[in-house]
């Protein structure tokens, strides 16, 4: 009897209506698919209904991992890494383009999701994501600006990838139950977005214009840019705003204002 551990932020999806909702999102047969965190198997399952050229899944359990492998031995089209996410390099993984699916760990699903998007070249090694987050944090993904959910994470989420919301999720479809709704998120890479030389440079000013989110620019403005009068104009920034009213264009372009400065 396998235990979901709290320690890793497991809970296993059960529900099998859901789990064939998810498998139908997208064409899944003779494509490679990568699955993040597929715990006791369920979704791998629907998965490999579906005929995929090929599955990798990543889950850091140990335990699971063997059990993965041991109840799916006689395919030979998925391959079980025991390993952590956060330490792997995608781009590695495969040479086809990825369709990702995961049961993201609650503890850890906006730490994965940031480390891939700041890891994007102009190189996308994936197609589609298919990804749960605990509601809360999907409302922030998605949030439009001047909103109270908008902030940093809605403007690095959109940075390079369109993002449509699919549907809620609730406690019920999982063991054990988590205390809150859970939300399934499609990412979708962008053809076109700014140009930003350094995307830790994203991390960091909105970090510092959120840090206080309910006073006005100008303070992390001229902490940033030291009450330059150009980029306001150019811009048309207004200082007496709040960082929640400008909208995620406005920042990449802030941040690649930042960039032409300080080089």
């Amino acid at each position: 009897m396998i235990k979901a551990k709290k320690s890793l932020g497991q809970n296993f999806l059960i529900d099998k209506n859901i789990l064939e909702k998810i498998t139908n999102i997208t064409n899944i047969k003779n494509k490679t698919i990568l699955e993040i965190g597929p715990g006791t198997g369920n979704l791998t399952s629907y998965i490999l209904y579906k005929n995929p050229k090929k599955l990798i899944v990543i889950e850091k359990d140990f335990s699971l991992a063997k059990k993965l492998e041991e109840d799916f031995k006689f395919r030979d089209n998925i391959n079980v890494i025991n390993d952590d996410i956060l330490r792997i390099d995608e781009n590695e993984l495969c040479k086809d383009k990825l369709t990702v699916f995961g049961n993201l760990p609650y503890n850890i699903s906006t730490e994965i999701l940031s480390k891939w998007i700041i890891s994007f070249k102009d190189h996308f090694w994936f197609d589609l994501l298919v990804l749960m987050f605990q509601k809360e944090v999907a409302d922030r993904i998605i949030a439009e600006f001047n909103t109270s959910n908008y902030g940093r994470l809605s403007i690095i989420s959109n940075w390079k990838l369109n993002i449509k919301k699919i549907f809620d999720i609730k406690p019920a479809s999982f063991s054990p139950q988590p205390k809150i709704d859970s939300t399934l998120l499609c990412f979708y890479p962008k053809n076109n977005f700014i140009k930003i030389k350094n995307p830790k440079n994203l991390e960091k000013i909105t970090r510092i214009f959120f840090n206080q989110r309910r006073k006005m620019l100008k303070k992390p403005y001229n902490q940033l840019f030291n009450g330059n009068e150009k980029v306001l104009k150019k811009l048309n920034i207004n200082l007496n705003l709040r960082p929640q009213n400008l909208n995620c264009e406005t920042y990449y372009k802030l941040v690649s204002e930042y960039e032409n400065l300080v080089s």
